[in-house]
């Protein structure tokens, strides 16, 4: 009897503590972002072309407060905006003035870096490529650690200025920015 007391306050508090994990599972703005178009942040790095203007045509890279600085025009803002919008948004500085009919192209030359933490083999800042999976970043780290969960991760993402944490398979897709954590197995 008193054994069974005590094997029933150890489930109890076993069941209590799984309670108070931190499970999340991934919101659905998560699968949302992948469908949407890429928008720049701090540091991703972009091509401008502005032709037949070779002193403006550079590779720019997007600082801490989100800004391009280009010759001529300055600050341009570009956190939050596609690349076809910045293109917009270089060329209309560039008609201020300067330019009466700019011709503008803005693709993306890197992509900000992905971080992972937790049991990989080595944690760390990776460089970001499109079609980058959890499991291929993991790969990327070094693999799992012998003590590493390896059905799911938690994955930290910036979505529309909110930073957010969710739990997600290993077969889910990254995006630039994205902080991998991989947990420790219980048993």
């Amino acid at each position: 009897m008193k054994s069974t007391a005590s094997l029933f306050r150890a489930l109890l508090t076993v069941s209590l503590l799984a309670g108070c994990s931190s499970y999340r599972p991934a919101p659905a703005a998560f699968h949302k972002m992948l469908d949407q178009p890429y928008r720049l942040g701090a540091g991703d790095r972009v091509r401008v072309t502005v032709f037949e203007q070779e002193g403006l045509t550079n590779v720019y890279s997007v600082d801490q407060s989100g800004y391009l600085s280009i010759p001529l025009v300055g600050a341009v803002p570009a956190r939050g905006h596609t690349a076809q919008q910045l293109e917009g948004e270089i060329a209309d500085k560039l008609r201020q003035g300067y330019l009466r009919d700019p011709d503008v192209s803005v693709e993306i030359d890197r992509y900000r870096p992905i971080f992972i933490m937790g049991e990989v083999g080595a944690a760390g800042q990776y460089s970001y490529v499109p079609g980058l999976t959890v499991q291929k970043a993991i790969a990327i780290a070094g693999g799992f650690s012998p003590r590493a969960n390896q059905e799911s991760v938690d994955i930290t993402r910036d979505i529309n200025g909110k930073v957010m944490t969710g739990r997600v398979a290993t077969s889910d897709p990254l995006l630039p920015g994205d902080t991998v954590y991989v947990r420790e197995r219980l048993f």
